[in-house]
């Protein structure tokens, strides 16, 4: 009776390890699964008119909102009309978006950018910097004219005298007819050459 009990054993203990070996080596069951990488989602492009400091086209993070779009652009102007504004709506890509304001509004200008994109080169409504009076500071804030560029200007005016026109302004190293048109709207070379662009 032992014998027959351990050969009974035996056998239960010799199928218990083939199913183990078995359920260890099956391929499983269904499909495999596939991790694809996470989207990234594409930034918006808003174009912004109107009552702004630099109207223009912006690039903005997905789910942006009026207010990131007004931000970006430098700000309501002093003739915007703010109570017809809804800030927090939020933008879609490839929106037209117009802030409403009194009296004359810029004009965007649009040149294509190094990266291909749309560069927005507008000048925020007020006075126009005379390159013949002004100071680093003053011509600091002109787009596309840094410190070194601002100083290249001062000392072209102090060696050669005023800037009878603007278009003087491509004899000053560094600056070509890109950055020269950039800057028309933006300067005037005023009372000394008797110019206004």
């Amino acid at each position: 009776m032992k014998r027959i009990v351990d050969v009974v054993a035996g056998l239960l203990v010799g199928l218990l390890a083939a199913a183990a070996l078995f359920l260890a080596t099956r391929a499983p069951d269904g499909l495999p699964v596939e991790l694809l990488p996470t989207v990234s989602p594409e930034p918006i492009v808003i174009y912004v008119l109107g009552a702004v400091q630099r109207p223009g086209v912006y690039s903005l993070p997905p789910n942006s909102r009026i207010l990131n779009a007004i931000e970006a652009a430098g700000g309501f102007s002093e003739q915007a009309i703010v109570t017809e504004v809804n800030v927090a709506e939020r933008l879609k890509d490839g929106q037209q978006l117009i802030i409403p304001g009194n009296g004359e509004l810029p004009t965007p200008q649009f040149v294509i950018g190094s990266n291909g994109l749309v560069a927005t080169l507008t000048p925020s409504l007020g006075d126009p910097v005379n390159i013949n009076t002004a100071d680093i500071a003053s011509l600091d804030t002109l787009p596309g004219i840094g410190p070194t560029t601002a100083q290249r200007i001062i000392d072209y005016r102090n060696e050669n005298g005023p800037f009878a026109i603007v278009d003087d302004l491509l004899k000053v190293p560094g600056i070509g007819s890109t950055t020269l048109e950039t800057l028309r709207p933006l300067i005037t070379v005023g009372a000394a050459g008797g110019e206004i662009p």
